[in-house]
Formats: structure tokens, sequence, C-alpha cells
């Protein structure tokens, strides 16, 4: 990238962290929902640790992180919907005359995304630590684990959202990001491990590389962090953030073809 290129990156980076004083209501869902999940499924779901087989004594330690993952996942959706805002009011279009690369474009709200995933990582993992977590597998490697899942999970999101803004650009595409957020999550390991399901989840949840993801965040609230339980989230991610990054850009070059 050029050095127009790398200012416009962050100038719209910045520009999408501005956004979280000017209109709340986009970091608000991201932070207020892992905590209703980690309050819901820890009590109302409490006895599932009973199961043989169920990794964990304590409910909180299984669901913290993936609460967490999903928060940030969210952030990153919200980067999609604060570009429909741009493409509806014809800011976008503006940008698109600038003398930059159509990548800045989209790495700028990319970037601004992973920024504001930071934000409900920290205060949703602060809130699961004074609620009783336990961290077995030492604070700084299970911490590290759990951010590199975060902030991956925020990037995928993000470049799943972006692309779909960039082709259907209206609120029709704000369904279907969340959608499609949604269903990879909850058809993973998101609510109990693969050693306790049973019939046609346990298939799907087995290939399906958000369990991959969530493997690599929960390791260390589990037990000892693993490079064979870490390998795979980083795959995972690795893959996915390059594909859905791709799609997001791509969607940049339609407007030319337009």
């Amino acid at each position: 990238m050029t050095a127009v290129s790398v200012s416009v990156t962050g100038a719209l980076a910045v520009r999408s962290l501005l956004m979280i004083r000017r209109v709340p209501a986009v970091v608000l869902p991201s932070l207020i929902f892992p905590i209703v999940i980690v309050v819901a499924f820890s009590g109302a779901y409490g006895a599932l640790v009973r199961l043989p087989g169920f990794p964990v004594d304590d409910m909180l330690d299984w669901v913290l992180p993936m609460s967490i993952v999903q928060g940030s996942a969210f952030a990153g959706v919200n980067a999609g919907l604060g570009l429909i805002r741009d493409l509806e009011g014809g800011f976008f279009d503006r940008l698109r005359l600038a003398p930059t690369s159509r990548t800045s474009l989209v790495m700028g709200p990319l970037l601004g995304a992973v920024s504001r995933a930071a934000i409900p990582l920290v205060i949703v993992l602060c809130v699961g630590l004074v609620a009783g977590a336990h961290v077995r597998g030492g604070v700084v490697s299970s911490v590290a684990t759990l951010v590199v899942a975060s902030l991956g999970a925020a990037v995928i999101a993000a470049g799943w959202a972006i692309g779909l803004a960039l082709r259907i650009r209206s609120m029709r595409a704000a369904p279907l990001m969340q959608v499609g957020i949604f269903v990879t999550i909850f058809m993973s390991t998101a609510q109990v491990p693969l050693t306790v399901m049973t019939g046609w989840l346990k298939s799907v949840a087995r290939v399906n590389p958000t369990t991959y993801v969530l493997q690599l965040a929960r390791q260390g609230f589990i037990g000892p962090i693993t490079w064979s339980h870490t390998w795979p989230g980083l795959l995972a991610i690795a893959v996915g953030a390059v594909l859905l990054v791709a799609f997001a850009v791509r969607g940049v070059a339609s407007f030319d073809r337009d």
C-alpha cells in the first residue's frame, strides 16, 4: 500500500472509532449481548457440567470465552452496518473519488472493527473474572489465546459484513450479516463440547471452523495451553480472514463494473 493508502486506511479506522461517541448504539450490542449470554447460560444451563465428559466444573468457564468471541464478531458486523449508512448517505461514493487504492476503503473500516472489538473483550473478560471464572492455563497465555481468537473473529465477521454491504448496498443486508454469525457460532461447540453431542449437529460442529476458533479461545479456561488445541484455531482464523477480506475487497471492485 502507498503512503496515501495507509493514511486513508488510518483515517477511516479513526472515523470508525469516533462513531462510538457519536452513535453509542454501534458498540452497545456487542457489549451488552455477551454479558447477557454469560449470565443467562451460566445460570440456566449450569447443570450441563454434570454430563459425563464435560470438560469444566463451572459453566462460566465454558460460556465466557464463547460470549467474548461472539461479541467481537458482532463488533465486526457493525463495520458492515456503518458502511451501509455511508453507502445510503453518499459518503462512500465520495471516498471512491479519492486517489487511493480500493483496498484501503475496506481495510479502514475493518481495522476500526478490530479496535472496537477490544472493548467487549476487555470489559466482558473483567466481568467474567470478577464473577469467578477460572484461568487454568496461566493468565498471560490464556488471555493471549483468547485475544487472538476474538480479534480473529472480528476480522472474519467484518470481512463478511463489509462484503455483503458492498453487494446489497442497503439495510436489507443487516439480517443476513447477523444470521450468518449466529448460524456459524451456534452450529459449533458454543453450548456443549463435541464429546456430549449426538446426531447431525455433532457432524456439522466437527467440520465447522468456528469450533476450532472457540477451542483456541477456551483452552486456557479449561486446562493448559497446548499446540494441538492452538494450531487448528489459528489455521481457521487465517483461512477465514483471507477468504472474507478478499470477499470484501472484491465488493469494492463491483462498483467499477456497475
